[in-house]
Order: structure tokens, then sequence, then C-alpha cells
């Protein structure tokens, strides 16, 4: 008990960490969208969405390099998007004004493009299964993910960063030249360092509280990790919401999640040069991911917003989610 209270307190300390770097960091990416000229929801979508998404690409790579646990950074990055998908827009309805408005380009552009992502990413896990099958221990059905199969995912983020540059070319948004941009950015590199000793602190917890339990570290991963590396997104989030800019709240849950997807797990991949994922434990983690994404694009269209019984229900529903990772952990299931 002592071990597992002080890996608790380590998850703790790095989550911590994780806040404070994810305050200068908001400032930081609100001041240079401003300096900029970048209109909401490209604010939202890349400046806000790539620094808040610095933990995932933190984890997979700290996972992946330096404790050889590929799958616990794929199984935060899982997390992680399912964290954004459901707890940051109930808390934002649940906790702001009551409603948090949706657009037209936030349902059709932004979302569809995320679900393009999700997508992509489980056909490259399926095309490495397929064409690079992998004979190893312990794995029931897998695959070795190369690197020129990361480079679809990455790809695809190429076109999504060119379609925001169209958007922030056709806004005529003026650029603030008042704001000392060497300074912003430098906070803005302070912020991602303690967000990157946050991590390891969070990823060493996972690891620790796997081996404490007996039970695969993607488990503690797709929860720990993934809740302590999406504070940047809870805290950039919420605060927009607050400040009754909910475009950039919903712009930067998704283009956060389009970051971690397209970005954050094939980059590990192109670090490492090749690695071999369990696809029967893939499927059903993108399964729940691909359930928590319809579900909050259906309830983001319904009448183009988010009702504050609509945010209790993405909050059960990711309830539901930490129930099935426990009952996982504690043997009564054995899906993963």
């Amino acid at each position: 008990m002592f071990a597992v209270a002080t890996l608790l307190g380590l998850a703790a300390l790095g989550t911590a960490i994780v806040w404070k770097g994810s305050s200068w960091l908001e400032d930081s990416a609100n001041k240079l969208a401003v300096a900029y000229g970048l209109p909401a929801v490209v604010q939202g979508a890349v400046i806000a969405a790539v620094g808040s998404s610095t933990p995932e690409l933190a984890s997979v790579l700290l996972a992946t390099l330096v404790h050889r646990e590929f799958e616990l950074g794929v199984g935060s990055i899982v997390g992680s998007a399912v964290f954004n998908l459901l707890v940051i827009p109930g808390l934002a309805v649940v906790i702001g004004n009551g409603g948090v408005e949706t657009t037209r380009e936030l349902v059709y552009k932004e979302s569809l493009f995320y679900m393009l992502a999700v997508a992509s990413l489980l056909l490259t896990f399926s095309l490495a299964v397929i064409y690079n099958p992998a004979d190893t221990a312990g794995v029931r059905i897998g695959g070795t993910v190369s690197r020129p199969l990361a480079l679809f995912p990455l790809a695809l983020y190429g076109l999504y960063l060119f379609t925001q540059y169209l958007d922030a070319a056709e806004s005529g948004q003026q650029a603030d030249g008042s704001i000392a941009l060497a300074r912003t950015w430098f906070w803005f590199v302070v912020g991602l360092a303690f967000i990157v000793v946050g991590v390891e602190a969070l990823v060493r917890a996972a690891i620790g509280l796997g081996e404490a339990f007996g039970t695969p570290s993607f488990l503690w991963g797709m929860t720990v990790v993934a809740a302590g590396s999406s504070l940047p997104d809870t805290f950039v989030s919420l605060t927009a919401a607050r400040a009754d800019r909910p475009t950039v709240t919903l712009a930067n849950v998704l283009g956060s999640n389009t970051f971690d997807l397209l970005v954050a797990v094939p980059v590990g991949v192109m670090v490492a040069g090749a690695l071999t994922v369990n696809f029967a434990n893939i499927v059903p983690m993108m399964g729940f991911l691909v359930l928590a994404t319809v579900a909050f694009f259906a309830i983001s269209r319904t009448g183009m917003a988010l009702s504050r019984r609509e945010g209790w229900l993405l909050l059960g529903l990711y309830g539901a989610f930490v129930c099935w990772l426990l009952v996982e952990s504690l043997g009564v299931v054995s899906v993963l």
C-alpha cells in the first residue's frame, strides 16, 4: 500500500507540474494568436491545440524511447482523446454559463476532419497487421508500424494545417504589434518544459501502478497519464468558455485530438524507426473512442449547442469509460 500511495503521490506531483506549465502555455498561446492576427477557430485548432497537446506528444516519446512502452503511449493518447471529447465540453457546460454554442464550421469541418483522423490511425494500425505481421510473445494479433506507414497520418495532418492556413489568410484579422514576441515565446517554451517534466512523472507512475496491480501499464496510461496530460486542454478550454469564447473551447478539443492522433503517435514511430502494436488491445480502445466521437458529434449538432443536460450525459459516458477500465484492472472482464 505504501508503494501505491507513493506512486499516486508521484502522479499528483506530475499533474501539478503539468498544470503550472499549462497556465504559462495558455497565456502565451492566446497572446501569440493575437500577435499574429489569427481567427478564433485557428487559434483554438492550431495554436492552443498544438501547445496543449505537448503532454500527449511527450507521453508517447517518453514511454517509447525511455521506457519501451509504446502501447502505454498509445493508451494515453486514446484516453486523452476520450477525456477531451467527454469531460472538457461537459465541464464547460456544467461549470460555465449553462450552455456552449457550436457553429457549422466546427461541426462540419473540425468534427468531420477529426473523425477522419480517427479512421486514418485505425487504418494505419490495420495496414501494419496485414502487411507487417509481428510474431511477438504475448501479442495475439500484432503488426509493426513502420516509418512509411507513419507518414500517412502525418501527411493528413499537413492537409489539415493547409486548410487552417487558408482560413487564416481569408479572415482578414489584423495582427497586434504591441505584444512582445520574444518574451511571449520564452514563456511558451518554459511552459512546455514544465509539461514534459510532469508527464515523465505521470508515465513512471502509470508503469509502477501496472506492476503493483499486475495489470498492463497501458490501462493506467488511459486513465492516470491521460487525465493528467489533458489538464492543459482542460485549462485552455474552460478559460475560453468562461470568457464567452465557446468556439475556442470546442476547436481546441477537436484540434488537440486531431494533433494527438495524426502527429503524436506517428512521431513516436518516426523517432523509434518501427514499433509493434497489439491489435487485440488497440481495437477495443479505438472502439470506445469512436463511440465517444459519435456521441460528441450527435450532441454538438442537435440545436447547434450543448445544453447542461447534454453536458451531464457526456460526463456520465466518461464515468462509464472509467468503470470499464476499473473492472478490466480487477480482472472481472478481459476485453483488453
